[in-house]
């Protein structure tokens, strides 16, 4: 056989027959509707919320769980992580996060570098972090909310850090700096209807740079060792004067009672005295006697040998020693 026939013989054998394109039609019909009850509904996540766009328009917002829409290209959704909480990182970046964070070894000083008000330059590492509260005003109010906000974040740190000095930025003022870059940032974000809620400013890294870093830390050396003599001078002083004072004070007290004690006592003698006073005008015989054997009744027990002489012999008599035990 010719083989030209053989070519027209296999041509008219492979046309398809009715029945068989009606199987092709049938089949794509399938995938077509496969496809499109695929993208009659859509699940989002908890921490999502949907948005879904009709023809590019906005026209509601699907909440977490199983949704339904009209399929592609009608109506598309964009999912938005409203509940989880975003970051976005200046003079560094994490490379991997974990037990061991790493960060990457790239040089990231333009955006760390700032000047400081007092014509000094510091490296300002910081995070910050933020939740998207408002999906619609997020997507479609500013065109890129992600590059917008980075760069509020610089030109604002930029103008706190430029407002104080470099000690203040690297010792006792962090806290006021991320606090104020906190309240300026937010405040532009609700005035450019970004619908972001910025939740917090951490100020990760404040250094000198690298070049200067030696003479700085010097300085910060000479400072402690200013602020660690005054406070021993402090202490010192609070341990010696306290008890200086307290020794004066008991000194004065001590005078103060005996001079009281010295009053008291010449009062009382001089009332003692007029007394004996009164009482020896009335009987001043007996009076006189009284007080002399008072007297002798003080000093006699003071005495250790006694010797009684009288007047009328001129031999001295001797006694037994009074107040001892003799033995016979």
């Amino acid at each position: 056989m010719d083989p030209q026939n053989i070519r027209n013989l296999n041509v008219r054998n492979i046309k398809p027959t009715g029945s068989q394109f009606r199987s092709i039609l049938a089949f794509l019909g399938a995938i077509i509707l496969v496809t499109v009850l695929w993208n009659l509904w859509f699940t989002v996540e908890p921490e999502e919320v949907g948005l879904v766009l009709r023809f590019g328009k906005y026209v509601r917002e699907a909440p977490p769980g199983l949704n339904f829409k009209l399929p592609d290209p009608i109506e598309t959704v964009i999912k938005v992580p409203v509940q989880r909480q975003l970051k976005e990182e200046f003079g560094f970046r994490t490379a991997a996060a974990g037990v061991r964070t790493q960060y990457s070894p790239k040089n990231y000083n333009n955006e760390a570098l700032m000047l400081t008000g007092d014509l000094n330059v510091a490296v300002v590492e910081w995070t910050a972090q933020y939740r998207i509260r408002d999906p619609y005003k997020f997507l479609f109010k500013v065109k890129d909310p992600r590059s917008t906000f980075r760069d509020m974040n610089e030109a604002v740190m930029r103008e706190v850090v430029g407002n104080r000095t470099v000690n203040d930025i690297l010792t006792i003022g962090r806290q006021s700096v991320a606090d104020e870059v906190k309240r300026e940032l937010q405040r532009l974000c609700n005035q450019y209807e970004m619908g972001i809620a910025v939740e917090q400013i951490v100020l990760q890294d404040v250094n000198p740079p690298d070049p200067v870093k030696p003479s700085f830390n010097e300085v910060n050396q000479a400072q402690q060792e200013k602020e660690k003599m005054i406070n021993n001078a402090l202490a010192e002083y609070n341990r010696i004067i306290p008890k200086a004072k307290g020794q004066a004070l008991q000194t004065i007290q001590e005078a103060e009672g005996y001079a009281a004690d010295r009053v008291n006592r010449a009062q009382g003698d001089a009332i003692f005295f007029e007394k004996v006073l009164k009482a020896y005008k009335k009987a001043p015989e007996v009076t006189r006697q009284r007080l002399y054997l008072e007297t002798m009744d003080i000093i006699f027990p003071k005495i250790q040998q006694k010797t009684v002489i009288d007047e009328r012999l001129k031999n001295v008599i001797p006694l037994m020693p009074l107040g001892k035990k003799v033995s016979p």
